[in-house]
């Protein structure tokens, strides 16, 4: 069961998960957006990480349906790793992994703001196999499956490389959750030909690379359902990604920090060098 149902998203059979994550939305999410009450909003460590009944109640909900698609899968989701961080272990394992992450840009959800999604990768010994990027409010749902490219609504993603001379907007980490050593690494971005700016939804922005309307990220944290959708997504599409000291990034963690996902190699080599300076003091 497990190996064929592998086989049968890595063939393009992807419209089963796509359906549930479109329902876990439309059930759980949506009819809470610019709905919330004061009591169903939390904060985890901070103003900037928040916690809704939506969040919750949606990775309740893909759990339920994802290991349903897939039994013998196990689920890696935010808000349940919260609650008991040994579940990140999953990702070293021998089953199948869904990382889920129900509402990316909760921040945002809050607000009132559309630009927030769900994400969904499928991973096998720390392999990404698939992933999946859903915009509800958008009406946007981006799909990449390794070996077989990105699509973005059916349409494929292929981001190219920057027009010639253009600044290169770099979409970063919220210096309130980096440590000194990794602002001074993003600080090195504040440069001729570079305009980094804080990060919204970190799924929309790897979708912003994927689609060539950002040329860049430069992230200082790893956490696996805030990434894997989307390093999958742009490097299908087209792009490429490393980290600070040039190896690739590992949903399994243990990273070189900061690292970063662009829209071509030529960027990503680029963000990685000026990275690289701001720690060379390290």
């Amino acid at each position: 069961m497990i190996e064929s149902f592998l086989e049968h998203v890595l063939d393009g059979g992807t419209t089963e998960v796509e359906e549930a994550v479109r329902e876990a939305a439309a059930a759980e999410v949506m009819p809470r957006f610019r709905q919330l009450a004061d009591h169903e909003i939390s904060q985890k460590t901070g103003p900037y990480d928040l916690v809704t009944v939506a969040d919750r109640a949606a990775e309740d909900h893909l759990t339920a349906a994802l290991t349903a698609l897939l039994p013998g899968s196990v689920v890696v989701g935010e808000e349940a790793v919260d609650a008991d961080p040994g579940r990140y272990d999953a990702l070293r394992g021998d089953a199948p992994v869904w990382i889920v992450d129900p509402v990316d840009g909760t921040r945002q959800f809050v607000h009132g703001d559309p630009a927030f999604c769900t994400l969904v990768a499928l991973a096998r010994h720390g392999e990404l196999l698939a992933s999946w990027t859903y915009a509800p409010a958008l009406g946007e749902l981006a799909v990449a499956v390794r070996g077989r490219g990105a699509t973005l609504n059916g349409r494929p993603l292929r981001p190219g490389p920057p027009a010639p001379g253009a600044a290169l907007e770099v979409a970063t980490s919220h210096p309130d959750y980096t440590t000194p050593d990794q602002k001074r690494a993003l600080l090195a971005l504040d440069t001729e030909g570079v305009r980094p700016r804080p990060c919204g939804s970190a799924g929309l922005e790897y979708l912003a690379v994927a689609r060539g309307a950002l040329a860049a990220t430069a992230f200082s944290w790893e956490y696996a359902w805030d990434h894997a959708a989307g390093l999958l997504l742009v490097t299908e599409a087209g792009g490429a990604q490393t980290t600070v000291t040039g190896e690739p990034f590992r949903i399994t963690g243990g990273n070189a920090l900061p690292f970063t996902a662009a829209r071509d190699a030529a960027t990503a080599e680029r963000i990685r060098a000026l990275l690289a300076t701001g720690t060379a003091g390290d």
